[in-house]
């Protein structure tokens, strides 16, 4: 009898545990099947064809997919594909239409702010226009304002003394908000200079925003009146202090290089024992003007090296040497692009001793390129490297001796002193 009750206990246990076990396949056996839907899924989703005979997209939704598009590429990973997507279901199922060229004009504006690229731009047909009607080199905009570009704004880089922009207390680094009530975050350093081209006597109301430095968002706007003149600055200026030739550059023009040579050779027949190579504020302009200002003062060596999407390049000095004399270079947080190549060259050859405050930042070339129907986009194609390798953009050129700009010239006094030391 006790027997009988523990086989029938054993076989009670036995039978839990099979049905335990039948409770686990089965679980298991739904697992892969809910996963095994999710990737076969998965994968015939995108298959329209497949879906639509399997009845789960209709006919009309199938043909409206990019319906006679040939866009390469597919929704993933392309906004081409994304945007042909949206204008195929509006060409086929929409009762409205839309205008292309504002569609044009306010989809590649917007697209271009979200590049990671502060100086790209698209142009319309009419900006295009403004923008090729090159103004010269020289030319004071007819305000007395040489203008430049930085991450995206134009702003005074330099102001010429007694035009009617200086006498108005425009100051370098101001940043152009408006002209003649008109805001625009599509303005160059050119088209402003265009627009700015009138003839003399014209008026023309300027609103700014002075900031503490380039990179700020936060500042005070203010609104002047100007009048266009035909007042000009010389590109390049010198003279002879206590022994030492004082060359300062205000732009990299076509002739740059020529004035700097023909200067160094009047100081040196006036016995100038040293030099001081003033880029205070100086925009840039011609990389080739850089490389051959930096010819007359290095012997040898590389000057820049300029780094694109595939590849990486670089420019030596010529070998027209014209002195060998201690030099001192004298930059501040407005010296940009191709001034800034000259400066990082010197100080990376050993050829300068740097003095003053870091530099702006902007070692990149922008490319614009004119586009198929109308108007242009502008991209940076290349950035410029230091000889060592330093990158410049965002970072500047750092100086020897720093030297902040008391308002008294305490960086051309100790650029002189330093230079005549080393004679």
């Amino acid at each position: 009898m006790v027997l009988d009750k523990d086989i029938i206990r054993r076989s009670g246990q036995g039978k839990r545990s099979h049905e335990r076990r039948s409770k686990i396949l089965f679980s298991l056996a739904m697992v892969i099947v809910v996963v095994a839907a999710f990737v076969i899924g998965f994968a015939v989703r995108g298959n329209v064809q497949l879906m639509t005979s399997l009845g789960f997209i209709s006919s009309e939704e199938a043909d409206a997919k990019n319906p006679g598009t040939t866009v390469t590429g597919n929704t993933y990973d392309s906004i081409s594909a994304r945007v042909a997507e949206v204008e195929g279901i509006l060409q086929t199922q929409s009762v409205d239409t839309y205008n292309l060229e504002a569609a044009t004009t306010n989809l590649l504006t917007d697209f271009v702010k979200v590049v990671d690229d502060s100086y790209a731009r698209y142009f319309t047909p009419a900006q295009y226009a403004l923008y090729k009607q090159e103004s010269s080199t020289s030319s004071p905009a007819g305000i007395g304002v040489l203008f430049a570009e930085y991450n995206g704004r134009v702003y005074a880089a330099d102001v010429f003394e007694g035009s009617s922009a200086n006498v108005s207390g425009v100051v370098e680094g101001d940043i152009v908000v408006a002209i003649d009530g008109e805001r625009s975050d599509t303005w160059t350093a050119s088209s402003v200079a265009n627009m700015l081209a009138r003839d003399e006597g014209s008026q023309v109301v300027i609103t700014w925003l002075r900031v503490p430095f380039l990179d700020s968002d936060v500042g005070d706007e203010f609104t002047t009146t100007l009048y266009c003149t035909n007042v000009s600055k010389q590109n390049v200026t010198y003279s002879l202090e206590n022994r030492v030739g004082y060359i300062r550059v205000s732009q990299f023009t076509y002739d740059s290089a020529d004035l700097v040579a023909a200067a160094i050779r009047e100081l040196d027949a006036q016995d100038a024992a040293a030099y001081v190579l003033d880029l205070r504020d100086c925009p840039g302009g011609y990389l080739t003007q850089a490389v051959d200002i930096a010819s007359l003062f290095m012997p040898s060596g590389m000057v820049v090296q300029i780094q694109t999407k595939n590849a990486t390049s670089n420019k030596s000095v010529s070998g027209n040497v014209l002195t060998e004399k201690p030099l001192a270079v004298i930059v501040n947080g407005n010296t940009a692009a191709a001034a800034e190549v000259l400066a990082a060259a010197l100080k990376d050859s050993n050829r300068a001793t740097i003095i003053g405050t870091t530099t702006l930042g902007k070692g990149s070339v922008q490319v614009v390129r004119e586009l198929s129907f109308g108007g242009a986009v502008r991209y940076t194609a290349a950035y410029y490297l230091s000889p060592l390798g330093h990158g410049i953009s965002n970072e500047g050129i750092s100086p020897t001796i720093y030297v902040n700009d008391t308002g008294d010239d305490q960086q051309k006094s100790i650029a002189l002193e330093t230079a005549l030391s080393l004679s």
